[in-house]
């Protein structure tokens, strides 16, 4: 099947982009085209306009200042992957980029499409939820920026207005100094292209990585495609601060977690499978962005 007919339209700037979408009836945004392409195709989707945001070159970049990073909406996956200053001051994002699908779809997929779609299998909504981002939106009228906390409604529906789109998101950095934080982003999945069936992504600041036994000073945790959003369990986290990292720390939090989550069956895993493997997930996190804090001292 193809897609239904539609006019094709390649603005170069977020401006122009905006006056089409003001101008322009039944009007639908593309940005790597690796989800719409498929229901435009199967006309699950159809559309009168496409406006296609790859022209726009101001979409894309990753910048960074003393207290944060800003990525554009249209940076791809691949760039991040690859980004070496991203490895250094907040590797989940690499590490979650590195994760999606294979080659192809990291090369032209993009940040501001994953958010947008919303699916809360996604790896940016999980790993942005779990660093406290934040998301700027753009319209004629301005800007306003969201917390990625605030930003998803409900299943595949977000806070994006029709007369908006996604510029950019933010992340600071204070809360993360890389001498002594963690980060690990981790997914258990069937296949390599597959969406995960659930996923786990963590930050965990120790107090001084050179003790006998380091305190976690901050515990951030988040798990993807566990409910109708993406979850920040602060119950599980709040269990891991103000100690060291225990076996019986991880037990409590795995038991939160699989009590905190509320999947949806699939056909490869049911609820109740789903709900188990969530809190082995996070443990597998937890464990991991603790010991990558813990080794920071010595990189």
């Amino acid at each position: 099947m193809k897609p239904a007919p539609f006019t094709h339209h390649r603005p170069e700037t977020i401006e122009e982009a905006l006056e089409l979408l003001e101008e322009l009836e039944d009007a639908e945004l593309m940005a790597g085209n690796q989800s719409l392409g498929i229901v435009m195709a199967n006309r699950l989707a159809t559309p009168d306009h496409l406006v296609d945001l790859n022209g726009i070159d101001d979409l894309a970049y990753i910048e960074e200042s003393e207290d944060e990073v800003r990525i554009g909406a249209m940076t791809t996956h691949r760039t991040l992957e690859r980004s070496e200053r991203l490895a250094e001051r907040l590797p989940m994002l690499p590490d979650a980029a590195g994760q999606i699908a294979g080659p192809a779809v990291r090369n032209q997929g993009t940040v501001g499409g994953s958010l947008g779609e919303a699916d809360p299998a996604g790896n940016y909504p999980a790993a942005l939820l779990a660093l406290d981002g934040s998301i700027t939106l753009h319209s004629l009228e301005g800007t306003r920026s969201i917390p990625v906390s605030e930003f998803f409604i409900a299943y595949m529906f977000t806070d994006l207005r029709e007369e908006e789109l996604i510029e950019s998101v933010s992340v600071p950095t204070e809360p993360f100094p890389p001498e002594r934080t963690g980060m690990a982003f981790v997914e258990l999945k069937r296949a390599a292209q597959t969406f995960p069936t659930v996923s786990a992504a963590t930050s965990v600041r120790v107090d001084d990585p050179t003790a006998d036994e380091p305190v976690i000073e901050d515990a951030r945790i988040a798990l993807a495609n566990a409910a109708d959003i993406p979850l920040r369990v602060e119950d599980a986290e709040s269990v891991l601060e103000g100690a060291p990292l225990s076996e019986d720390g991880l037990a409590e939090v795995a038991e939160i977690v699989s009590g905190s989550v509320t999947p949806e069956g699939e056909m490869h895993a049911d609820r109740e499978y789903k709900e188990e493997v969530a809190g082995e997930y996070a443990k597998r996190s937890i464990k991991q962005a603790y010991d990558d804090a813990v080794a920071a001292s010595d990189s």
